[in-house]
């Protein structure tokens, strides 16, 4: 079974940083694409950041070149790195992992709570 377990959010005043931390564990790591996804109060879930396999990244307009998404494969870790963070950017930030090869072994994290004051 593969979990996933989100750490780093907490209350952060705007223009100061987060680092979020996924630990990744039951599977190949390696093999999986990751993401970083957001979900503020009454507002869908929306997809912040992805990193493929072999390190390819992606990021929403509202976060570009503001946040970065990274991996360690050895760690079996991905991190995102929030800077210059506003009040907007609050929200649960959840973890997901899909494989590769079979996109419906797709698991999410818990989800860690990041809150931006203004």
């Amino acid at each position: 079974q593969v979990q996933l377990v989100e750490s780093g959010g907490g209350l952060v005043q705007s223009g100061g940083s987060l680092r979020l931390s996924c630990a990744v564990s039951g599977s190949i790591f390696s093999a999986y694409a990751l993401g970083w996804y957001r979900q503020a109060p009454g507002k869908q879930r929306e997809l912040v950041a992805s990193i493929t396999s072999r390190g390819i990244t992606t990021y929403a307009d509202s976060v570009k070149g503001r946040f970065a998404i990274s991996r360690d494969n050895a760690k079996n870790t991905v991190y995102l790195q929030m800077n210059s963070l506003k009040p907007e950017d609050t929200g649960v930030y959840y973890c997901n992992a899909r494989h590769v090869l079979l996109p419906t072994h797709d698991y999410w994290g818990q989800g860690t709570q990041g809150t931006v004051s203004s």
